[in-house]
């Protein structure tokens, strides 16, 4: 079943186009990365689907229903999460008060305060302290950790290796596959080509607000998603 799928979107912020009939398409459970350098439109495509970017052309379908921009509050409540650049941890709330800001109460499901702990034990350990206090591959597992309170169909994440240590980066793509292995499709914007390897099973490649090529990660040399992803 596909969950997401872009056919010939463009979209734009203001006058300035920045997608050009961008296509692609996440199936239940799937794990698919979109590549490409700085600034080539990764972003932008769920910019598109939060209504920060204008949909100006094409269409956008979430479990076979054409969808319209998807505001960041109802985004959840259709089955879709967000993991922003930057993580975005909200300053002067507990780990505990950022998990529950996830929770979607009408989307049942296996993920709550204590299975994301189980999952991340150092967020129990951490619960009662800010958020904003741990470390930065602390704070990237708490905002996986929120986003997965919602219970989502699909996990989007973008650039989730920012500023991690190598060792952690591993952790994360080890966790992202269990994430999948329990059925929550993952679209994963990256630039780690590391990262994309041990998470992706299909690859989308962008420059310059198009996809320029498609396939399966293993297919794809090592070399030639360096090729795509170096700045």
């Amino acid at each position: 079943m596909t969950l997401l799928e872009l056919e010939k979107v463009q979209s734009s912020y203001g006058s300035v186009r920045v997608l050009h009939d961008v296509s692609l398409r996440v199936a239940k459970g799937e794990r698919v990365a979109l590549v490409g350098r700085n600034g080539v439109g990764k972003t932008t495509v769920v910019n598109t689907l939060i209504g920060a970017a204008r949909l100006n052309a094409g269409r956008v379908a979430f479990a076979g229903k054409s969808q319209s921009p998807i505001r960041p509050y109802h985004a959840a409540r259709s089955g879709i999460s967000i993991v922003p650049q930057g993580r975005r941890i909200v300053p002067g709330l507990t780990v505990r008060e950022n998990l529950l800001l996830g929770s979607a109460p009408d989307r049942p499901g296996p993920w709550n305060l204590e299975s994301i702990f189980g999952m991340y034990p150092i967020l129990r350990e951490r619960a009662d302290g800010l958020g904003t206090a741990m470390s930065g591959g602390q704070q990237q597992m708490l905002a996986i950790g929120r986003a997965l309170m919602a219970n989502p169909d699909l996990l989007i994440l973008d650039e989730p290796s920012e500023g991690l240590a190598p060792v952690v980066v591993d952790e994360l793509g080890a966790s992202l596959v269990r994430l999948a292995e329990r059925g929550t499709a993952i679209l994963l914007i990256e630039q780690n080509f590391g990262l994309i390897r041990s998470v992706g099973d299909r690859y989308y490649v962008m420059s310059k607000g198009s996809v320029v090529e498609q396939g399966r990660l293993a297919e794809l040399s090592a070399e030639d998603l360096k090729r795509h992803v170096s700045v």
